[in-house]
């Protein structure tokens, strides 16, 4: 009794008293201590041990590698053999295997512990209660591993959905959708949001809108701008729902847009895009896409259909699908840079610039210069709001060509533009010659500068301050700038380019001038 004894108090100054190392070893199941390495660490501390431990296949999880019989450890790892101890020369061995329910035939791990001194009780007690907490502490780790996969994915299928929406797939988009968020497209309209956010709280931002629009919207880390995430909502509770979101968050901002079909998803994003610029100057931090005179609105609706039609016909040459992708990508190209547009869609760049030349190409268009992006948008978009041009539907095919001039010299378009640009008469800097002469000169401020007699930073500075007096954005291009190019043509300080295929019936000549 008195060497039992002994050897009791012996243990207990060995490893610091009975109860110690199980309130330690307690402790790593805490939140803030669940680590498998320290874990490990504190074990070879306690038992004065070398400690691995490693998976099945013989990766190293935690600890230092410790040289085995691969057989041995493997039957112990896959739990053909419960454990196992072994004697290798002066140490002394046990292996202890612990279920991991890991996907595949090799899933399980193995703790490995060697000292030199023999195992007693004591140290068995502890080396066994350290395999249970190695065990749950796995089963979390893999967990965890599964539920990241799991929001991976799902990520990826909410980015697909929304890339086949912008290049007009619904009904990709539809069957893609409906595996997993069923009824979520079946509305033919929908609004988009684009909430804006610092890009190291991004996931924590998607996460909340994900819960805040419970299930009634597609909700889409940008794939373009690290702080933006995109909402595509058929439901009209998403807007009220985002705006208690984002009134609850500092530091964050909404842009909305109008109902837009779904085919129409791209142009929606570029309305909440624009939206969300005014966002950012607004007390409530949020804005919706405000429908101001559009240029578009004040033609002759027969007549723009049939310009546009006759623009884009060369591409009606086309199969369906190429056409439909080809004029997707170009829309967004003409908006957005093409990094940017190959993000959205998930492609190249290369892609994407290959695309724009293809249709560039065959609408006999150079795209390099703003006003043809304008006017190329322009005949892009007007199919898009209107569909295909059908010269036997309700609209009357025009006997003779639509030529440009004429579409664009109606009264009411001459009042918008003198309008919008008289805003510029104001300023004493000449801001309407020098954005003129920068649209002029392709967007380039160096060239422009050239031409006016100035320095490239005044000119920029120029461009900049007419910015937020004809409340557009210029330097980003898009619909804001063609639309003050497009006033420009109309009020003659801009030629009017030559585009378009040469005309069939005037084969010397051009239909669009």
């Amino acid at each position: 009794m008195a060497g039992r004894s002994e050897g009791g108090q012996a243990a207990q100054q060995r490893y610091g008293g009975d109860g110690d190392w199980a309130e330690q070893l307690l402790g790593h199941l805490r939140p803030a201590g669940r680590d498998l390495r320290r874990l490990v660490a504190w074990l070879a501390r306690t038992t004065r041990a070398s400690v691995c431990l490693q998976d099945a296949a013989g990766g190293l999880l935690a600890g230092e590698r410790i040289p085995l019989d691969a057989p041995v450890t493997a039957d112990v790892a896959t739990g053909r053999v419960a454990s196992a101890a072994l004697q290798d020369g002066a140490r002394h061995v046990r292996l202890v295997g612990i279920p991991y329910p890991r996907p595949g035939s090799a899933a399980g791990a193995v703790l490995v512990v060697a000292r030199t001194d023999p195992f007693d009780r004591h140290t068995a007690e502890i080396l066994g209660h350290t395999a249970g907490v190695l065990e749950l502490l796995l089963r979390e780790r893999e967990l965890s591993d599964t539920g990241h996969r799991l929001r991976r994915v799902t990520a990826d299928l909410r980015l697909a959905i929304l890339q086949l929406l912008m290049v007009e797939d619904t009904v990709s988009a539809r069957r893609v959708a409906a595996g997993l968020w069923p009824g979520l497209l079946e509305e033919d309209t929908a609004r988009v949001y684009v909430i804006e956010g610092s890009a190291a709280a991004r996931d924590a931002l998607a996460d909340a809108c994900v819960d805040a629009t419970d299930g009634l919207a597609l909700v889409v880390r940008c794939p373009a701008m690290d702080g933006h995430v995109i909402v595509v909502g058929p439901s009209g509770e998403v807007e009220e729902r985002l705006r208690f979101l984002v009134a609850d968050r500092p530091g964050t901002f909404l842009g909305g847009s109008t109902r837009q079909r779904l085919a129409l998803t791209a142009t929606a994003y570029t309305q909440a895009v624009t939206a969300l610029a005014v966002a950012r100057f607004h007390p409530a931090r949020s804005a919706v896409y405000a429908e101001r005179t559009r240029p578009e609105r004040l033609m002759d609706p027969a007549a723009l259909r049939a310009w546009s039609a006759a623009l884009l016909r060369p591409l009606d040459t086309l199969p369906h699908h190429v056409r439909a992708e080809l004029v997707a990508t170009t829309r967004l190209g003409l908006e957005f840079t093409a990094v940017n547009t190959a993000k959205v869609l998930g492609v190249s760049r290369n892609t994407v610039r290959a695309r724009i030349d293809r249709v560039a190409a065959l609408i006999g268009a150079d795209v390099s210069a703003p006003a043809v992006r304008a006017l190329a948008q322009f005949a892009l978009n007007t199919e898009a709001a209107h569909g295909p041009y059908d010269p036997g539907g309700a609209a009357p095919h025009p006997r003779q060509p639509v030529r440009l001039p004429d579409l664009l010299g109606t009264g009411a378009l001459r009042d918008w533009a003198r309008s919008l640009l008289g805003r510029l008469d104001g300023d004493g800097r000449d801001l309407r010659g020098t954005l003129c002469a920068w649209i002029d000169a392709d967007a380039n401020a160096e060239s422009a500068a050239r031409a006016l007699g100035v320095h490239a930073q005044t000119v920029r500075e120029h461009v900049r301050a007419a910015e937020p007096v004809l409340e557009r954005r210029l330097l980003t291009g898009g619909t804001d700038l063609h639309e003050v190019v497009l006033a420009f043509l109309i009020t003659g300080e801009i030629a009017t380019p030559r585009l378009g295929p040469a005309n069939p019936e005037q084969p010397d000549a051009s239909v669009h001038r």
